[in-house]
């Protein structure tokens, strides 16, 4: 029985204290969702009560019924996340927020980490509303027509054929104003109907386009589909000034509808009941999308200016399995480590624009970048540099940014564990020449006390541009006595037979045949358990930050582990988990 109740107790222990290890590591981030969620679920909720029950609406729902509360409810949360979808994508602003919150601490940093991840709800939330409002609406119309038609009673009749009582304004409540009017008709020849058909349209291809799969393969078409959000928010603006869901005005006498209801004949003969009249309400959409469309389009703006500011090459560099190594010099340029760019190459697109993680340090005078060869895009820039005549110069590039990552944090931490997976080092490249000329110039700033630097590569020669740089910071550490401040482990995850013989044969040798480094390569996979638990005992009260630019898998898997192997107690070990977004 005691055995039992200390295994028991020894159980909720551990449930309580990963409980609060995911606190420590996601609870900001689920609090943000769980608001932004509570605000739709309110809108939702207020707005369809507001149309279901209000008595403003009481003769419109005798027209259309249930479908109006489910009409009009979707498109305030529309109005929402319409607002919302375009400032996670400002990058700028983004940029300058993660400046801002630097006296607010990593935990709401982290936060800006995420906004791909939050445009992507946003834009799920949209597409969903846009399902609803657009299904409901086909039946308002429908229920419309077959009102005009007197398919649903006198009194729907009635309010059907009123005609404008004034000159100056339109008082009837059924648009549908002719027997001839289809439902199809309708819709594309309203501003509501047809702005509703281009907004749906525009919606359904730019959801599409980005499935992961499209968006790797084929960026390009991903990339035009996208700008369609111009023509989305556009037709947004002008979507509800066709006024077609109409609420009832207050009249002089006012209008009794529970007296006057059931005996529409009399309606403008009895003083109680007048003839009703309605108006559409005043279209709001605008005033949500206003300030973020003008945030975008200053976003817009600075790139165009940075388009024009000159770009000139310092060095052109064609690295093994098909990477080129850019150093770009700009006037007034001024990066932070782990920091990315945005490249455009007129000769190719005018319009395309492609993300590229600096690889070089702020100590430096000039920029770097390393592209593979992945896409149209950057295979022909690949071709265009490969065909140069000797010291030609590279084609025009114009260059957006610098903007801010997860890896600029990496020195606020005690201990940083760096995992790149093929080109995905790019960052860490930054970040390790900045050490190196941190501890060149004895920089009393640097914080860090250890790094752990994996990297995980299919390629034995995607390991070479790289291992120059891992032996220069090789040697410096030996030299100043600091063996332990740097641990890089390279990891090989796809071979043959001929590459382990080879191992085998030369293991005994003081360098890796692979890279010539002294810490030898390993072959396959990395045991992440294991790793965490190493650097847990050898830092048994430090903050870690976890660094990954890699796939979605492998951030999955750290993740966890990143929470698992976290320490409740303040004194001892915690683990933050940080990724690259682009």
């Amino acid at each position: 029985m005691r055995g039992v109740f200390i295994h028991s107790f020894i159980h909720s222990c551990s449930a309580r204290e990963k409980m609060s290890n995911w606190i420590i590591n996601h609870g900001l981030s689920a609090f943000i969702l769980v608001v932004w969620m509570g605000i739709n679920i309110f809108l939702f909720v207020y707005y369809y009560l507001f149309y279901d029950q209000g008595p403003q609406f009481e003769y419109t729902r005798e027209l259309l019924g249930a479908a109006l509360p489910w009409a009009r409810a979707p498109a305030a949360v529309l109005n929402f996340n319409c607002m919302l979808i375009l400032l996670p994508v400002c990058r700028n602003l983004l940029s300058l927020l993660r400046g801002s919150f630097i006296c607010c601490g990593r935990t709401m940093r982290k936060q800006l980490d995420k906004n791909l991840t939050f445009h992507k709800l946003v834009a799920y939330m949209i597409a969903l509303m846009t399902a609803v409002h657009t299904v409901a609406h086909l039946l308002n119309v429908e229920w419309y027509t077959n009102s005009f038609q007197g398919r649903y009673g006198p009194l729907a009749e009635n309010l059907s054929m009123l005609d404008d009582s004034r000159e100056l304004n339109t008082t009837y409540l059924n648009p549908i104003r002719s027997n001839s009017t289809t439902p199809t008709l309708f819709v594309f020849t309203t501003i509501a109907g047809l702005t509703g058909v281009v907004i749906t349209l525009a919606l359904i291809l730019m959801i599409t386009s980005s499935m992961e799969v499209i968006r790797r393969s084929y960026f390009e078409v991903f990339w035009y589909t996208h700008h369609l959000f111009i023509i989305f928010f556009a037709g947004l603006v002008f979507h509800g000034a066709g006024r077609i869901v109409r609420s009832q005005q207050v009249t002089d006498p006012p209008h009794n509808n529970s007296f006057c209801e059931d005996q529409p004949e009399n309606w403008g003969k009895i003083p109680e009941c007048p003839i009703p009249e309605f108006a559409g309400g005043f279209p709001q959409t605008w005033m949500w999308v206003i300030g973020p469309m003008i945030i975008y389009l200053c976003e817009r703006l600075l790139r165009f200016i940075r388009y024009m500011q000159p770009v000139s090459y310092r060095k052109i560099v064609i690295r093994p399995s098909k990477v080129l190594e850019l150093q770009l010099v700009k006037p007034g340029f001024k990066m932070q480590v782990g920091q990315y760019v945005f490249l455009n190459c007129p000769a190719i697109s005018q319009l395309e624009w492609h993300p590229f993680t600096m690889t070089s340090a702020p100590e430096e005078d000039f920029f770097s970048v390393h592209i593979r060869s992945v896409g149209d895009w950057t295979e022909k820039l690949i071709k265009m540099v490969e065909n140069l005549p000797e010291g030609g110069q590279g084609p025009k590039m114009a260059v957006d940014g610098p903007f801010g990552t997860a890896s600029e944090d990496v020195f606020d931490y005690e201990v940083s564990m760096l995992v790149g997976a093929g080109i995905g080092v790019t960052p860490f490249a930054s970040i390790l020449k900045s050490i190196w000329y941190k501890f060149k110039d004895s920089d009393p700033k640097l914080r860090t006390n250890r790094i752990y630097f994996y990297w995980l590569c299919r390629e034995t020669y995607a390991f070479e541009w790289f291992a120059d740089l891992l032996q220069v910071l090789e040697k410096e550490t030996e030299e100043r006595g600091m063996r332990d401040f740097l641990t890089y482990k390279l990891y090989l995850t796809g071979w043959d037979q001929s590459h382990v013989n080879h191992a085998m044969v030369h293991f005994d040798k003081d360098t890796d045949i692979i890279t010539g480094l002294k810490q030898k390569t390993h072959y396959g996979r990395p045991n992440w358990d294991k790793e965490f638990e190493q650097v847990k005992q050898e830092n048994p009260s430090s903050v870690v930050g976890t660094f990954l630019c890699g796939p979605q898998a492998l951030a999955k898997d750290l993740e966890k582990k990143c929470v698992k192997y976290s320490d409740v107690d303040p004194r001892k070990t915690k683990f933050y988990f940080n990724k690259e977004n682009f």
